[in-house]
């Protein structure tokens, strides 16, 4: 009893924290003629609700799909049909065809505001408390502690409450929690179910697709695939299979359909980037201009390339190996591949890696707090940009603080809780160092400078002939933090062992 109340505490302090943000401004605010993702989510809802099913994805009168047309799974078009009929009921002048353009008022805000909570509270949350309840090992305070950290984590918070991120994260971060927690009980049906669900509510979700798919196969491997492991291989490919087809069902008595939905979610000609983002090409394209360097096709060819490299050694280990400890390690590790080497990245993609590391903050608390913060900050451009600067600072000074404290990350720094040994071995060469007091250090000058850099990009105006100045840092300050956390992840996924507790409930 006394857990639940401790839950429910939890859950209420989550719930009041996203409806502060959600008071501030958002994306595109009185900003014609375009004006940003809050309206793109509205007009979703208008298209969604007015014109015909088969028309959602075309250029048509009724559809310019150069004014925010929809570019998101079938899943993610019900979801906007939803909403528009519920605002229809409430207000019809939110979804009037074309005159609701641009739409703005108190009330629509309150409205839009709402629709996220409501997905919050009915998919990601329930899956956050089930996740740390019943698969984290430890006392009631461990695991409540956990539960207070992933709800405060400000990056989801400050995308979906402040900015109005596209396509609610929340909820495909929330049906792909569901299946991560369905595969840890072993309900490997659902959890395929739902992570089907995932992918058909944001085609993003195949930042995680490659260790799902490993570790279920890996385990149908395992049990045999002469014997009781087939019969498991086909139920899985049977559930993702009608999954997949119940969510198209609509867009699949014609192939023009489909292939139509096919090309708006995976738009290849925008190009290998379009804004500063925190990854290998926006960063190497400061030093070399890979853009006027390489053709359009050759950009698609060699992230593809760099993409499957990087995931592929994570992937194969858990699919040798499938235990749920290498699972959620090779989903850390295949999405901050596809963040780092995929192509058309976008900053707010790395909620997509922060979903899975929040997930380990019980087991290596020190550098998934490191990691969590590096990745709200990743995201300061943004956020300043849609005059978050205040829920910003808040959240992410409150979620230090509060995450080092309870999670004890500090205490958790020697080379054995840190799990460095490995690296031990790679620096045999080199004289004998304290490599968690040098973590430790580099921790404290990473916080520093964020927290200087986040000041000096308020503050100060850039040089004329340096405009982006800031932003440009912002992205390369956090490519150099991913990188370095994605090398410890592989490292630490592919040396092994497991932890203690991940093999007592896990192998």
């Amino acid at each position: 009893m006394q857990t639940w109340s401790l839950v429910s505490i939890c859950v209420l302090l989550g719930v009041a924290v996203r409806w502060g943000v959600s008071l501030n401004s958002y994306s595109g605010a009185g900003k014609p003629p375009m004006f940003g993702d809050y309206e793109a989510q509205r007009h979703w809802q208008e298209v969604t609700y007015n014109i015909p099913l088969q028309e959602w994805y075309f250029n048509t009168t009724n559809n310019d799909l150069n004014y925010w047309g929809l570019d998101y799974p079938p899943l993610t078009a019900y979801h906007s049909w939803l909403c528009g009929h519920i605002a229809k009921i409430i207000n019809s002048e939110w979804v009037e065809l074309h005159k609701s353009r641009g739409f703005e008022s108190p009330d629509h805000k309150l409205f839009m505001r709402a629709t996220v909570l409501v997905a919050d509270v009915l998919l990601y949350i329930p899956a956050v408390v089930l996740y740390c309840l019943y698969l984290i090992e430890g006392s009631c305070k461990k695991k409540v502690s956990t539960l207070l950290c992933i709800l405060l984590y400000p990056g989801l918070i400050l995308i979906d409450y402040g900015h109005f991120q596209i396509g609610y994260n929340g909820v495909s971060l929330g049906f792909a929690l569901w299946g991560v927690l369905a595969l840890g009980l072993g309900w490997d049906m659902l959890g395929s179910m739902a992570f089907s669900l995932a992918l058909n509510y944001k085609q993003m979700e195949l930042y995680h697709a490659l260790p799902f798919f490993c570790y279920l196969l890996g385990k149908c491997v395992k049990i045999g695939l002469m014997g009781r492991g087939v019969f498991l291989l086909v139920r899985i490919a049977a559930t993702v299979l009608v999954t997949f087809a119940l969510c198209w069902l609509p867009f699949l008595s014609d192939s023009s359909q489909a292939l139509q939905v096919v090309r708006r979610i995976f738009p290849v000609a925008r190009g290998l980037f379009e804004d500063k983002v925190a990854n290998t090409w926006c960063s190497l394209n400061t030093l070399i201009k890979i853009r006027s360097i390489l053709s359009g096709d050759a950009q698609l060819y060699l992230s593809f390339a760099f993409t499957l490299l990087a995931a592929l050694p994570s992937s194969v280990k858990v699919l040798i190996k499938p235990t749920f400890w290498h699972f959620k390690l090779a989903l850390v590790n295949s999405s901050l591949a596809f963040f780092l080497f995929s192509y058309q990245v976008h900053e707010k993609s790395i909620l997509l890696a922060a979903l899975p590391v929040c997930l380990l903050l019980n087991d290596l608390p020190f550098m998934s707090i490191w990691f969590l913060q590096v990745s709200t900050f990743s995201m300061l451009p943004l956020l300043l940009k849609d005059g978050l600067l205040i829920p910003y600072a808040v959240t992410s000074v409150a979620f230090l603080l509060i995450s080092t404290y309870l999670l004890s990350a500090l205490d958790h720094c020697s080379e054995d809780k840190l799990r460095v040994g490995a690296y031990r071995k790679l620096l045999y060469c080199l004289p004998k160092v304290d490599l968690a007091c040098g973590i430790r250090w580099k921790f404290y000058i990473s916080v520093a400078f964020m927290s200087a850099l986040s000041i000096l990009s308020v503050v100060l105006d850039p040089p004329p002939h340096l405009p982006d100045l800031f932003p440009v840092l912002v992205s390369m300050t956090s490519f150099l933090q991913f990188l370095g956390i994605f090398i410890y992840f592989n490292i630490l996924q592919l040396s092994g062992p497991p932890s203690k507790k991940s093999q007592k409930k896990h192998q």
